[in-house]
Formats: C-alpha cells, sequence, structure tokens
C-alpha cells in the first residue's frame, strides 16, 4: 500500500515550526542567569575592552566557529573548559624580530599568556590568531580608524597547525606514490598494495585531464604538477572533515600560493603564440588588438585570482555551515532539535566529501586548462584577413 508524501511534508513542516516552542533553547533560569552576569559583563568591557569572553550559549558558538577556520600555534585535540585543562601538544614558534625567536607555543598558554624571548615579549590575539610583539603587560592595541592592531607584528616562520597538516600531506603522498613506483618496477607495471586504490586517480587525471586539455605531444610535462596539485588538495581536503579542527584549504594564504603556482608555470611555458594572442591577436582589425590587448593582459591576471577564490569559498563556507549547525545541538536543548541538527550535520559532512573530491578536481582540470591554452599550436594566416 502506497503512502502519500503530503501528509509526510505536512508533517516535518509542522514539526519544524514548532520547535521553537517545544525546545528548551531560552529557559526562564536562562535569561535569569543572563541578567544576573549583565553587569558583570558591563564591567568587563569597561576594563577589558571590546575583547571580552563570550558569556552565553550562542557567543559561544559563534567564538568557537570563528576559532576554529584560524590557524592555531597549537594543536588541541579537546579542552575541558570547567577544569581550563587542555589535551593537545604544543609547536615550535619561530619568528623573526632583531634576530631569530625560537620557542615553545606552550608559554603562551593557549593565548592566555604573554611570551618572553630574549628580553622580547609576544602576545596572541585572539582576533585573528596572529603573533604581535607587546609590552611586559600584553596590551594589543587597535588602531582607531581600521580597527587592526598597531602593535609590531613580527615576521613568522612558526610551524602552525595548517603548516604541520601540510607537512603530514606531502609526507603520506611521498610514502604513497613512492611505494605505487616501486610496486610498477617489482610487477612488471601492474600496481600492488595500497598503490591499487590510487593508480585509478592517476589514469584518470591523465585520460581525462592533462591529454584531452593539453594535448598528446606537451602533457607528460605538466603531468607531475596535475598528480600534485589534485591529491595535495585532495588530501587536505579530507583532512579538514576530521574533528581535528584543521582549515588548511580554505584559508587565503594557502590557495593563494596554490593559484601562484599555476600562474607561474602557465606563463614561463607559455609559447609565442599564447603571448601573440594576448599583445597582437592575430585576424582582429590593427585598431581593436589595442583595445583587447590590455583586456587579454587582465584576463591572464584573473585566471589565477579566479582559483584562489573558487577553491577557498567553498572549502571555508563548507566549514562555517557545519560548524553552525553542529552548534544548534546546544541550542536546542531537546530531543527533536539536537536530533535534527545532527542529521543535517551528517548529510553535509558526506556532502563534504564530495566537495573534497570535486574542489580537487576542478582545481587540477583548470590549471591543465591554462597549461593547454598556454602550449596550443595555432596556425593562422594573416595574409587572407
Amino acid at each position: 500500500m502506497g503512502i502519500s508524501n503530503k501528509p509526510l511534508r505536512f508533517i516535518v513542516a509542522t514539526l519544524v515550526a514548532c520547535l521553537p516552542l517545544i525546545s528548551f533553547a531560552n529557559p526562564a533560569t536562562d535569561s535569569v542567569h543572563v541578567q544576573t552576569e549583565a553587569p558583570h559583563v558591563a564591567t568587563e568591557n569597561a576594563h577589558g575592552g571590546a575583547h571580552a569572553e563570550p558569556t552565553d550559549t550562542k557567543s559561544k558558538i559563534k567564538a568557537f566557529v570563528k576559532h576554529h577556520v584560524l590557524d592555531s600555534h597549537d594543536f588541541t585535540f579537546f579542552s575541558d573548559e570547567k577544569e581550563g585543562v587542555h589535551y593537545g601538544f604544543s609547536l615550535p614558534v619561530i619568528i623573526w624580530d632583531n634576530g631569530l625567536q625560537v620557542f615553545s607555543s606552550s608559554k603562551f598558554h593557549h593565548g592566555e599568556a604573554v611570551a618572553e624571548s630574549n628580553g622580547n615579549f609576544y602576545k596572541i590575539n585572539h582576533h585573528d590568531g596572529k603573533i604581535y610583539k607587546t609590552d611586559a603587560s600584553g596590551a594589543i592595541h587597535e588602531d582607531e580608524k581600521t580597527g587592526f592592531p598597531s602593535n609590531v607584528r613580527p615576521l613568522d616562520f612558526s610551524i602552525t597547525k595548517s603548516v604541520l597538516s601540510i607537512m603530514f600531506a606531502a609526507f603520506l603522498m611521498f610514502f604513497l606514490f613512492r611505494s605505487l613506483a616501486k610496486s610498477y618496477g617489482k610487477n612488471g607495471g601492474i600496481a600492488s598494495g595500497a598503490g591499487r586504490i590510487f593508480e585509478p586517480l592517476v589514469l584518470f587525471i591523465r585520460d581525462e585531464i592533462a591529454i584531452p586539455n593539453i594535448g598528446e605531444k606537451h602533457y607528460k610535462k605538466y603531468m607531475s604538477y596535475l598528480l600534485t596539485i589534485f591529491f595535495f588538495i585532495l588530501l587536505l581536503n579530507i583532512i579538514g572533515l576530521t574533528p581535528l579542527g584543521i582549515n588548511v584549504t580554505g584559508n587565503l594564504t594557502i590557495t593563494f600560493s596554490l593559484a601562484i603556482l599555476t600562474f607561474v608555470i602557465t606563463n614561463l611555458t607559455a609559447n609565442k603564440n599564447y603571448w601573440g594572442h594576448i599583445f597582437w591577436m592575430p585576424g582582429v582589425p590593427k585598431i581593436m588588438r589595442i583595445v583587447l590587448a590590455p583586456i587579454e593582459l587582465l584576463g591572464v591576471i584573473i585566471k589565477p585570482f579566479s582559483l584562489m577564490i573558487r577553491l577557498y569559498a567553498n572549502i571555508f563556507a563548507g566549514h562555517i555551515v557545519l560548524m553552525s549547525i553542529i552548534g544548534l545541538m546546544f541550542i536546542f536543548k531537546s530531543w527533536l532539535g539536537s536530533s535534527l541538527s545532527f542529521g543535517l550535520s551528517f548529510a553535509l559532512s558526506i556532502l563534504e566529501i564530495l566537495v573534497a573530491f570535486l574542489q580537487a578536481y576542478i582545481f587540477t582540470l583548470l590549471s591543465a586548462l591554462y597549461f593547454g591554452s598556454a602550449v596550443e599550436e595555432h596556425h593562422h594566416e594573416e595574409a587572407h584577413h
């Protein structure tokens, strides 16, 4: 016997609409608690400025989501808020400020203390996670016009959580593909072990991305980069979906670096036909060539910019949305609201796995397209125009 979808949709819609009524997100005790703490918070804001710690649940979740997408100078697995204990390990801080300063990030006590090194004092700003030079009190001053810290920011070469993740991904790729290459030599071109998992992906990149977009004549010199960039982005995307709180490819500086690599390789390996179509397009009236040349040159710059923004925006937005939905479980203090939040976050996590593969594929595909346009051989007979 079939069941109509209309009553089921009505029931689901009714339950969702009634969530604010049946949940206990804002019980009376919470309101009294917030009102009781309001003068205390106001006092803290008067003495400590706008950087007072959030007290209500929504503000705490918002601060946690914001902190999740930032880089960190320590690797914390989880924390006990009541006891003030953090479980994890510290990372080395390497900065250049009147000489090389090297010390452990444990001196910061998770951003709560001022670190001293050779008579210099440093503090981590809670809003951007960066290290600034301060006095012994650790005061970070903000510019009244811009709102950004006015303290001196030393050159930071630290091994942060993102850098450690990049090093781990690079080591894992080296280990996996070294074993894959060895298995080809031992078994007469047949992969064995873990290499069997990655061989179809390697062949897919060669047969479906490199050869169709670059051509059989030139694709081999770009294969090493295309394989590296695909698996590098893919591994970092997958690592970012773990509960470790890592957001590498959602960092604008990382995606900028990857896009610059594609930009440099494209322009350094381009042939004369590529530059000829930019600065003196064949088959176009000479007056129009002068107009089109700046537009074409602007397109050369826009290409890596689009690569950078596309990868960054998709991964960053995925982290924000997923962490926000998980935070709803602590706002909807009911079995129904929390269950729906959990189910939605689980479904979104599955979708994010697809996005992880898709973004690695798109970045690799667009890079191959740019390489193909750089080495494409054109045959124009301008005498006929």
